[in-house]
């Protein structure tokens, strides 16, 4: 009866957007301020796309998301060899991750 009652009154559902699981298995941290989105902002997107946030650098962490002043986390990264990115680095690979097909291996 609601679902009628809204229909009536104008209402269409949408299907929520797609989730993907491309970055399952891979571990970001994210560092300093970005240049568009905020931590959350970046957070909901990697955790949308199959990724996990962390809130400290180690051996198990795949990305460092670096932004403006970043601090001990970026020295951290580098010190143990992690893959470190920028903003638009992170969209490449969310946008890898939306893609229906994609043929490039994540880096690791």
């Amino acid at each position: 009866m609601l679902v009628a009652a809204l229909a009536a009154a104008g209402v269409q559902p949408v299907a929520p957007a797609a989730a993907t699981d491309r970055l399952a298995g891979e571990t970001f941290v994210l560092t300093g301020t970005l240049p568009t989105l905020t931590r959350a902002q970046a957070a909901a997107q990697i955790e949308a796309a199959g990724g996990k946030v962390g809130n400290s650098v180690s051996r198990r962490t795949h990305y460092v998301v670096a932004g403006a002043e970043p601090g001990a986390k970026l020295e951290q990264a580098r010190s143990l060899g992690v893959a470190v990115i920028d903003e638009a680095g992170l969209r490449a690979l969310l946008a890898d991750a939306s893609a229906d097909e994609t043929t490039v291996p994540l880096p690791k």
